[in-house]
């Protein structure tokens, strides 16, 4: 937002990245059914004003500009920003105070062609668009009537001059070094990099090491336009403040979208622990089976470790069942050698296989259990998180609404200036506390 002490103007350069020119588009040209921006009012969508009308949309003009070699991206990266943004703003009250909508259609129109000069030529500008259907809050409900604010979007192609030189593998060697071609290159670093300053005989300052001091390029460009608007006539106006991010948003509107921001951000929490509720009662579900089916073959092995015993307690009640009649004129050595002995290495190797299932099976068995109890502890822990998290959510729901009331019932900058009193006195005592506690130390050393 600009601010209401002195008329300033404001020009800002932002970089739209191949993801978002789409919706840069909607929100300059109304494309969008509906708006976040609360104090867009559709119906005044005629008063806006087309200095550049496009003759597509951004991508295929862009893509139609390369065709036709206006532009090139040769050594261009693909994540690379292919397109940037200008935003004219000055304060509402700037306009209000010369008649409104008519002079600013005028202002704008001259500030259009302040951008034709900055962009390096209108070949390169996509779309500039006076919006007027954005309502100004605050001032429309402390004068009573509507207030629009009047500000100019212009979306461009960054583009700077790039002398293309023979290589020294040139067969002709007077050729070497010298321009082959000049293409106009697609770069938002290059056209925004950092220009030399000058002094007031237009010589560069130099540092104290003899390199030039270099001034930030959208210093120059808060330079160009507020020189370029003054020569124009307009010398009612002052310069933006250095260094400034101020948008124009009312402070009302500016507050509800960083708690709608806030809100998002939760929301995207809530989510995120719901998915990762609902993965660890997927991985609860799985360890439930694998405990089932160890359980199932551990019954299976103590079902058959019982039956192995049952068995060898059925062999030694009667030794006379189990072992082999002796043959005739077998000698007693024979028979322990040949039939008893082979017998009882057989009852024992499978006694020996079965307990080491039985143990195998066991030892699975626990580690399944320790992992399901895990999962049941991870699954509490997560319910507790997630029922936090919803109550955090519906706390500041209401805290968004509440704010947006008392700014509707008593001024957005009202309710800011008591906002900002508070948290002054709330410093104040802290910093009273830390006084204090500083001279109790003191005093016990």
């Amino acid at each position: 937002m600009a601010r209401n002490t002195g008329d300033r103007t404001c020009v800002r350069n932002v970089n739209v990245s191949n993801a978002n020119i789409g919706n840069t588009q909607a929100h300059n040209e109304r494309e969008k059914k509906t708006y976040v921006n609360p104090d867009i009012v559709p119906e005044r969508a005629a008063y806006n004003v087309h200095f550049k009308e496009p003759t597509d949309d951004y991508v295929r003009m862009f893509s139609k500009l390369e065709e036709e070699k206006v532009i090139s991206t040769r050594g261009l990266k693909s994540d690379a920003t292919k397109f940037c943004e200008l935003v004219f703003d000055v304060n509402s009250a700037y306009f209000y105070n010369h008649g409104g909508y008519d002079y600013a259609r005028q202002f704008y129109e001259e500030a259009y062609r302040a951008a034709v000069e900055i962009v390096g030529g209108e070949q390169y500008i996509l779309s500039a668009v006076m919006h007027a259907d954005e309502r100004n809050r605050a001032m429309s409900e402390q004068l009573g009537e509507d207030v629009y604010h009047y500000h100019l979007h212009v979306v461009y192609v960054p583009v700077v001059k790039k002398e293309i030189l023979w290589s020294k593998r040139c067969k002709d060697p007077t050729l070497r070094g010298t321009v082959k071609e000049v293409i106009t290159q697609v770069s938002r670093s290059k056209k925004w990099a950092s220009k030399p300053a000058m002094d007031e005989f237009g010589e560069p300052l130099l540092q104290k090491n003899g390199k030039p001091v270099l001034k930030k390029s959208y210093s120059v460009l808060q330079d160009d336009f507020y020189q370029h608007m003054v020569a124009a006539g307009y010398t009612d106006i002052e310069r933006g403040e250095v260094g400034s991010t101020e948008e124009h948003l009312t402070v009302t509107q500016f507050k509800v979208e960083q708690e709608q921001q806030r809100l998002a951000q939760i929301q995207d929490a809530a989510a995120l622990a719901m998915a990762e509720t609902q993965r660890q009662n997927e991985l609860k579900e799985d360890a439930e089976r694998r405990a089932r089916e160890a359980e199932a073959r551990l019954r299976t092995a103590e079902l058959d470790a019982k039956a192995v015993e049952d068995l060898a307690r059925e062999f030694s009640d009667d030794v006379d069942r189990v072992l082999p009649e002796a043959g005739t004129l077998e000698s007693a050595r024979t028979y322990r050698e040949k039939k008893a002995k082979p017998l009882y290495k057989k009852i024992v190797d499978v006694l020996r296989a079965l307990f080491k299932r039985y143990l195998d099976l066991r030892e699975s068995f626990n580690r399944l259990s320790n992992n399901y109890n895990r999962l049941q502890r991870q699954y509490a822990s997560l319910d507790e998180s997630v029922d936090r998290l919803a109550e955090e959510n519906r706390g500041l729901k209401r805290v968004a609404a509440d704010y947006d009331t008392l700014c509707r019932g008593y001024g957005a900058d009202r309710v800011e200036e008591q906002v900002k009193a508070i948290r002054e006195q709330e410093a104040e005592r802290k910093r009273q506390r830390r006084v204090l506690r500083h001279s109790h130390d003191v005093g016990v050393r």
